[in-house]
């Protein structure tokens, strides 16, 4: 693929942000969140290629309920089987290209909305009528919905279109004794909305990665519970994914561990952490509770944002009778503080396509936005990337 000469100068800048430190670097070019030709090359080195996170298994924990999504531009759904698997397929009807399910629910028999061609949970046609006319050897049990490579970690659900892609379990080995102390497969779903923003992709995960606008973006709701200078990053850096880990104060009215857990000890019992699975999977996994986001590009001055929430299974059980009402208060919270976010991703949206927008210092507390810019460069810049470690050998 021939890039335009602006193109190449914004991967030129990428690759300036990657390769130098911490504390040398500015943060990459401001075009990167709105040059076309850089979201082309996202959707196809990225979206096209990675694995995508459309929710939690709890969000289907019976056989049958289904959720849907999309990944680079592919509408998916995923379902229960009989059999308890997870599994994902094309949500295209093999007849006429017709969306067959919407939003979440449970079916055991997908029918298509326009002429009735019907699927079992494994995607196998088990019914389409006024066939036999037209082939009497028509054979329907020869139709199946094209699978798409679904595995699940800890209780997430990942997809990926790429039949090559590392395994999650082993891009994620680093992760996971951060992960599993907290029993995170356990959680139960009791919410999941979707929504778009006004924004680029990368803006929102970058603004989910650093705590240093939280006492100031969100001093009205979560910012005064955040004492940052807590703020722990991993010694390393890694190449799928990167997280950092903060404490919770005595004020906070999320974020410590209910009585009744008795698996968490020490400062685990009031500690969070946040894990971003490149490129735009990013969760708060807290002793008590669990959301996350994950995004998908549309076009670039948009996001399709999914936000889910899950409970840790003895604050689940202790809500019991006043769940609801709890949901409804704790959800208007989380809307304040996405509505927080949203305010300010959108403005960096609209500053950065500004004649006069320049690259800033990094904080120290920003270290993983530059490890972000890392993964960017990789997938991005892979002729760059060569010529680097050629020029360094």
């Amino acid at each position: 693929m021939t890039l335009a000469a602006h193109t190449s100068r914004i991967l030129e800048g990428l690759s300036l942000v990657a390769h130098s430190t911490l504390e040398e670097a500015f943060t990459v070019p401001p075009a990167i969140y709105s040059d076309p030709e850089i979201a082309t090359l996202e959707l196809e080195r990225i979206f096209r290629a990675d694995w995508q996170c459309p929710g939690v298994a709890s969000d289907i924990p019976n056989p049958g309920d289904y959720l849907t999504y999309s990944v680079a531009g592919q509408p998916i759904f995923i379902i229960r089987g009989k059999d308890g698997s997870v599994r994902s397929f094309a949500n295209v009807c093999l007849h006429r290209m017709m969306t067959l399910l919407e939003g979440r629910g449970c079916s055991h028999r997908i029918s298509c909305p326009y002429h009735g061609w019907t699927y079992d949970t494994e995607g196998k046609v088990i019914g389409a009528g006024h066939m036999a006319g037209r082939d009497p050897e028509f054979d329907k049990k020869g139709y199946r919905l094209p699978e798409i490579r679904t595995e699940l970690w800890h209780g997430w659900i990942y997809v990926t279109l790429n039949p090559a892609a590392p395994s999650v379990a082993e891009l994620l080995k680093e992760l996971e004794p951060e992960v599993s102390r907290y029993r995170l497969g356990k959680y139960i779903s009791v919410a999941q909305q979707d929504h778009r923003w006004n924004t680029n992709w990368k803006l929102l995960t970058e603004n989910f990665m650093e705590g240093y606008h939280l006492p100031v973006a969100h001093r009205a709701t979560v910012g005064a519970w955040f004492p940052v200078e807590e703020t722990r990053f991993p010694e390393k850096t890694y190449e799928a994914f990167t997280w950092q880990t903060f404490e919770k104060d005595e004020n906070a009215k999320y974020g410590r561990a209910h009585k009744d857990n008795t698996h968490l000890e020490g400062k685990w019992r009031y500690t969070s952490l946040l894990p971003t699975v490149f490129p735009s999977h990013m969760y708060v996994l807290a002793p008590d509770h669990m959301w996350y986001l994950t995004l998908r590009p549309d076009g670039v001055d948009h996001v399709l944002v999914r936000f889910g929430l899950t409970l840790a299974p003895e604050v689940h059980a202790a809500l019991g009778d006043g769940l609801q009402e709890w949901l409804t208060e704790t959800l208007d919270f989380f809307d304040r503080v996405n509505a927080e976010d949203k305010f300010v991703v959108e403005g960096i949206h609209r500053g950065s396509n500004s004649p006069l927008a320049r690259p800033g210092p990094f904080s120290w507390l920003e270290r993983e936005i530059h490890d972000f810019a890392g993964y960017l460069n990789r997938k991005l810049n892979p002729l760059l990337q060569s010529t680097v470690k050629a020029a360094a050998e």
